[in-house]
């Protein structure tokens, strides 16, 4: 039996067409995933289906059975939920507060808490979610909020769950954890569908996967039936090559200096006595679940943010504050919020290119922008670098997530940099465009600089990197070769400092 069949769904925002006349046909009890670059379509076609959005045009079938849904409880009440990629919940609220939240258990007129506990605590033990109800939010972890989440589906009685990029935030054994949850859900006749960009993934939990490239279906293969390799020529419309090459380099002297750094945030320390050296031709990788300071340390690197204690150096000089101190000694940055931190949507690409050197040679002279020199500066990157757009003059914001993040790389490592920091290099991008970026940032390893990366992508990580750093709640609690293991890094990662030897 079909539990969800859509039909010809069509979306457009503005002149975008995120979805173009899309089929999709998801049988009842298997976990289907839907895969593609960042700015596929994926979320936004699910999104429909659970009433975020609606369609231009197109129908849905649910149970085989026609439905308009046009609002979530449309969806909740068809048997519905969907888990975001980013939680909705209120920290300082209980799991079962969390949980029941507008579904509230009343008797004799009164919240009847205790019944809503017990019930919570029932359905987390039937499907081994292994949460407390009473416990608050804000003190569990980032795994054990994504299973609040599900929770809070089940709780509705969700016969289809939609999860949206599940694994993001999750070490390695707590991804496991959610697939042997997602595989429990599927023995209990639930239906799962999986929206991710990671190859891996895919084949590791789907019956079935589905691909969409620039808002149309590409395809639905069996996963039993295909590979990786096939699955990312079909999400960029090219062969793609899924291992990085990282040959032998010269290591040479430190670059990029940090001695016993604190950082303050504003709920204590966020960054207590880091210290660390980045080389000449070499990739100093840092890992760890996001939240654990990595954040802080990127802001503080980059003159961001106050550090009541430590020194930052590169090339053995003490820098100042600020963010202009670190690009006059030939820092670059690639930041982890690239619409934040990295681009100006509304600017064009070519503003977007010189963004920080506007001001220099040879872009201006006596205070005045040379609009022919900057014009053929853009279009020469835009080349060299492959980034696709309409034209240099399109704004930033009608580029795809995988071109603004090839935008910002080009333009921070076409200045010829010493030291790169680069933070989530490849969050949200497809599969092209993360082999684009790990080449560019071996080149830069290959040509002497030195580069920090901080990701919470450990298998980016452990391929980029020289030697690997792990962060957990603000420290640094390992060092390991860039041949750790996933499981010893994936323990560290999570504070299990002796269980990891």
């Amino acid at each position: 039996m079909r539990a969800v069949e859509l039909h010809d769904i069509t979306k457009r925002f503005g002149t975008l067409a995120a979805n173009k006349a899309v089929h999709l046909t998801v049988e009842r009890g298997e976990v289907h995933s839907l895969l593609g670059e960042n700015g596929a379509g994926k979320t936004t076609l699910m999104k429909i289906l659970f009433g975020l959005y609606q369609a231009d045009s197109g129908s849905i079938r649910v149970n085989e059975r026609p439905v308009a849904i046009r609002r979530p409880d449309d969806a909740i009440t068809l048997g519905i939920g969907m888990v975001h990629q980013h939680f909705m919940l209120v920290p300082r609220l209980t799991v079962t507060e969390n949980v029941i939240a507008g579904s509230e258990v009343a008797r004799h007129g009164f919240l009847d808490m205790a019944t809503a506990v017990e019930d919570i605590a029932k359905l987390a033990e039937r499907y081994r979610l292994r949460v407390a109800p009473r416990a608050r939010v804000e003190n569990i972890s980032v795994g054990q909020q994504q299973r609040v989440e599900i929770l809070k589906a089940l709780y509705r009685k969700a016969d289809l769950l939609i999860l949206d990029e599940p694994t993001a935030v999750l070490t390695p054994q707590e991804t496991d954890d959610l697939f042997e949850i997602i595989r429990r859900l599927k023995g209990d006749g639930k239906t799962v569908i999986f929206i991710t960009h990671k190859l891996r993934e895919t084949m590791a939990i789907s019956d079935r996967v589905t691909v969409l490239r620039d808002g149309a279906v590409v395809d639905t293969l069996y996963t039993a039936e295909t590979g990786p390799a096939e699955l990312a020529r079909r999400m960029v419309g090219r062969d793609v090559l899924l291992r990085v090459e990282r040959p032998p380099s010269e290591i040479g002297k430190p670059l990029l200096e940090v001695c016993d750094l604190s950082v303050a945030s504003r709920y204590g320390t966020a960054v207590e006595s880091v210290s660390f050296a980045v080389h000449a031709g070499e990739i100093l990788g840092i890992a760890g679940v996001e939240g654990n300071g990595q954040l802080e340390l990127e802001e503080a690197i980059l003159g961001l943010r106050k550090t009541p204690s430590g020194t930052i150096k590169v090339r053995s000089l003490e820098l100042g504050s600020g963010p202009d101190a670190r690009r006059s000694v030939g820092m670059a940055h690639i930041p982890s919020d690239r619409l934040r931190r990295g681009v100006v949507p509304d600017f064009s690409v070519a503003w977007n290119l010189i963004l920080g050197s506007q001001w220099r040679r040879p872009f201006s002279r006596r205070g005045a922008l040379l609009r022919n020199e900057i014009a053929d500066y853009a279009r020469r990157v835009v080349s060299q670098y492959g980034i696709r757009c309409e034209s240099i003059e399109a704004p930033v914001g009608s580029l795809s997530g995988g071109n603004q993040q090839k935008l910002v790389v080009a333009r921070e490592l076409s200045r010829d940099p010493d030291v790169v920091i680069a933070c989530q290099p490849t969050r949200g991008v497809d599969v092209g465009a993360i082999e684009y970026i790990h080449n560019q940032l071996l080149a830069m390893r290959a040509a002497g600089k030195a580069v920090l990366l901080i990701s919470a992508e450990l298998d980016e990580v452990r391929a980029l990197s020289d030697r690997i750093l792990v962060m957990y709640e603000g420290k640094i609690v390992a060092e390991r070769k860039s041949d750790a293991g996933e499981s010893e890094l994936g323990l560290l990662m999570a504070g299990h400092r002796a269980e990891a030897g």
